[in-house]
């Protein structure tokens, strides 16, 4: 507390209230009030969005739609809900005798900017542990369907186990491959298909497939179905071609992912920041028409 002397003498102490500038009553209205209407939206957002996705191939919208549209509705019910909640906490506040209207402004904004920020840390904590409920419920799904497969799995090499389940079961067939590869052409169609999935594994580990062991499919599929080497060579190129393709589809599906759930990040910091905003001017407004709204009191003359 700083204390000045006047010209006279006498000493000059300044004023300070004995209440904090803060309210919190208000603040913690405004903020229940913008929760409910968040869940509400939120709700109703769930609801809409579903109608946007369906399991029949060329009904539902593209992903990148449906990222869009849930941040542009997260921006709506930041809107929605942050202006009530502000408005809400400047409206219900009691008014501040002796204060400058600067002051004034100052503190309803910061109740307003007080009361989004609890409401959102309660809508995050809340949305955050739906997701890591259903997180877990589907992680505990997986790992009962990959505890089945690995049983399974299990068992069957505890039947045929061989050096060839190893991890360098290719390498092993590229050293112990026939030179006369037609002739000696596994007779197993098990393991004949045992060592086209290694090779086709280890291609798609290396991004590519060496032309030697191209040459080693075409006559592995010429002597097992009969084509000639030519059309065998044709088979085998069209089915690594439809790999390819795969993978690319895959790599485009996955970057159109990534862009969506950028676009959805941005939008959604962006509609936090608007959010702020409005219940930050909204309790500015609600506390400026509180303070317009006056009861005189009135004394009888002496």
């Amino acid at each position: 507390m700083s204390v000045s002397m006047t010209g006279s003498g006498e000493i000059a102490t300044p004023v300070e209230s004995s209440k904090s500038a803060i309210t919190w009553g208000p603040i913690f209205a405004g903020a229940a009030a913008a929760i409910g209407v968040t869940l509400i939206l939120l709700l109703l957002g769930s609801g809409v969005g579903l109608t946007m996705v369906s399991p029949w191939s060329g009904q539902s919208s593209s992903l990148g739609t449906v990222g869009v549209t849930a941040a542009i509705w997260l921006v709506v019910v930041q809107w929605l809900s942050s202006g009530l909640g502000g408005y809400i906490t400047g409206r219900l506040r009691t008014k501040w005798a002796a204060v400058h209207t600067d002051e004034v402004f100052f503190r309803d904004t910061a109740h307003g900017f007080i009361s989004w920020a609890l409401a959102t840390i309660f809508v995050a904590g809340f949305l955050a542990s739906s997701l890591t409920s259903l997180a877990g419920a589907g992680a505990q799904a997986v790992g009962s369907a990959a505890q089945a497969v690995g049983s399974t799995a299990t068992a069957a090499a505890s039947s045929t186990a061989s050096p060839m389940d190893l991890p360098t079961a290719y390498f092993t067939d590229a050293l112990l491959r026939p030179d006369q590869t037609r002739a000696a052409a596994p007779s197993n169609d098990a393991a004949a298909t045992a060592e086209v999935s290694r090779i086709l594994l280890n291609g798609a580990a290396e991004g590519q497939i060496p032309d030697d062991d191209k040459a080693y499919l075409a006559t592995i599929v010429s002597a097992r179905t009969g084509l000639s080497e030519a059309d065998a060579r044709t088979r085998v190129d069209t089915v690594l071609k439809r790999i390819d393709d795969a993978k690319v589809a895959a790599q485009k599906a996955a970057d159109k992912a990534r862009k969506a759930a950028s676009t959805t990040a941005l939008l959604g910091a962006l509609s936090l920041l608007i959010g702020a905003f409005i219940a930050s001017a909204a309790a500015a407004f609600g506390g400026s028409q509180r303070d317009e709204e006056e009861d005189l009191l009135v004394t009888p003359r002496i």
